[in-house]
């Protein structure tokens, strides 16, 4: 791998690992299918190459997502997005199942589209549910609080799209699932981490309360590729 550390290099470590089955390749480039999730991995140092095949992948003045990707960006590139985040780790969090959850799957995707459009924790496709488990809680049938897993470097499992509607928050549902999904992680002798913005502070001194550290800052950054096309998925000289 890439990196000295599967976190440093999340997307990479996962597309070159256990989610190998949901990559696209162009060279060193990985990204995940298109309905699945938009995060890719690159080197942790791009070469011309690299980035020549990311603009492949993007098209001619297409927008690349590129969070956790902290290389300079070559000429012609524009900066779109950058939003600083942080990354925590599982530091002694009182994991346990909670017996009101329930599995979610493939079924229920329409509600949790449904959920993460009115709570927006981060991006949520079509088949992001095939990444892991997700679990949720339901009150009166309806779908009111999920939480579940995203990147899987080696031996780690992010989790992810922690949401919860607005009528029912301040009941504690979000810490529950937090706790719910990394008992799961941990079951299967994996660590537990997340990722979410930095101006999120309410997120993060929850996260904290439950026996999460703070690993790393990272950034969520998004760029535009150059108007002129390299030919063959490679930079021009």
């Amino acid at each position: 791998m890439d990196s000295a550390h599967p976190l440093d290099n999340p997307g990479f470590a996962s597309l070159n690992g256990p989610h190998a089955g949901f990559a696209e390749r162009r060279g060193r480039v990985v990204r995940y299918q298109a309905d699945v999730s938009p995060w890719l991995g690159v080197p942790a140092e791009p070469g011309a190459e690299d980035w020549a095949d990311l603009a492949a992948f993007a098209g001619p003045e297409g927008e690349v997502p590129l969070p956790g990707v902290a290389a300079r960006l070559p000429e012609g590139w524009v900066l779109t997005a950058d939003v600083p985040g942080v990354q925590l780790v599982d530091a002694g969090i009182a994991a346990a199942p909670d017996g009101a959850a329930v599995l979610l799957g493939p079924d229920d995707v329409p509600e949790m589209l449904d959920l993460v459009a009115r709570t927006r924790p981060g991006p949520f496709r079509d088949r992001t549910v095939e990444l892991g488990t997700y679990l949720g809680i339901r009150h009166r049938g309806a779908l009111v609080a999920m939480a579940g897993e995203r990147l899987h470097p080696p031996g780690w499992t992010e989790i992810s799209a922690v949401c919860t509607d607005p009528a029912h928050r301040g009941r504690g549902l979000a810490s529950r699932l937090v706790l719910a999904v990394a008992h799961g992680v941990r079951e299967r002798g994996e660590t537990p981490f997340l990722h979410t913005a930095a101006a999120n502070t309410g997120a993060i001194a929850l996260y904290e309360s439950l026996g999460f550290r703070l690993r790393r800052t990272v950034r969520f950054r998004a760029a535009r590729v150059p108007a002129v096309a390299s030919r063959g998925g490679r930079s021009r000289s």
